[in-house]
């Protein structure tokens, strides 16, 4: 009968506590795993299943029982939140340009329930972020997304520095990302519904008499899909070039 060495029991725990901390950390800001539209048992399910995973990985120099190995679990959430935050900025971009086409169409007033964050958000709003989340599971961004998850701690293993003050100014900094990626994806439909307007605005210095609400109202919203239609072409490429920049931010945090 093998007896169990229980000076290695540290050894072992802090492995399960620094994948575990990291992967909790990047499920509670990432888009598509930590969405609430999923049950809190399946969540928890995927965060012990990566975590029995990805354990073997992280090497356990410091006892997690120590206020050192409190201090490093604390990092280990932290540096998988700010990988999903990164990713989760791409998605909330392309979200804001589509309820930028929503407001320009005149369907801001058109709402649904959001999956992704709760609470409610235009209708095109949900159809942009619906089609990058396929665009992403279809590109296998989430096999990605733990690839950089487990290379991480090779590059940034558990003991070391988190993420150093210049990390947290670059994460701050892509927010700006958020409305530069919402402009690209929204304008190509905003320009058509801008030109659009300026039409009515001809007509109804032409036409005083007119009830440009009765017909600029129907005409806006039917025009605003045929251009929403063409703009969906440039889509994949403006969420492409979103995720090229987030995913070299995360590399850059985890030391990749």
């Amino acid at each position: 009968m093998n007896n169990v060495d229980l000076a290695q029991l540290p050894v072992w725990l802090g492995g399960l506590m620094w994948a575990m901390g990291r992967v909790a950390g990047l499920f509670l800001m990432a888009p598509v795993f930590g969405a609430s539209v999923l049950p809190a048992r399946i969540r928890v399910a995927l965060i012990l299943l990566l975590t029995m995973v990805l354990a073997p990985l992280a090497p356990a120099r410091i006892d997690p029982m120590t206020a050192d190995g409190m201090a490093t679990m604390a990092g280990q959430v932290l540096i998988g939140a700010a990988v999903g935050f990164v990713l989760r900025l791409t998605f909330e971009a392309v979200a804001f340009g589509g309820q930028l086409v929503a407001q320009s169409m005149s369907l801001g007033f058109a709402e649904v329930v959001n999956p992704q964050g709760g609470g409610s958000s235009p209708v095109l709003n949900q159809f942009y972020l619906l089609l990058v989340t396929l665009l992403f599971l279809a590109m296998d961004g989430h096999l990605r997304l733990i690839a950089l998850l487990a290379d991480s701690f090779t590059s940034l293993p558990p003991g070391t520095d988190a993420i150093t003050s210049n990390g947290l100014h670059a994460v701050v900094a892509f927010g700006s990302q958020l409305f530069a990626g919402a402009v690209r994806v929204a304008l190509p439909a905003m320009t058509a519904l801008l030109v659009v307007n300026m039409g009515f605005a001809a007509i109804s210095r032409a036409a005083p008499s007119m009830n440009l609400f009765a017909v600029g109202f129907p005409i806006t919203i039917c025009l605003g899909f045929i251009a929403l239609w063409l703009a969906l072409r440039s889509l994949p490429g403006a969420f492409a070039s979103l995720q090229d920049s987030a995913w070299s931010l995360m590399h850059e945090l985890v030391g990749g």
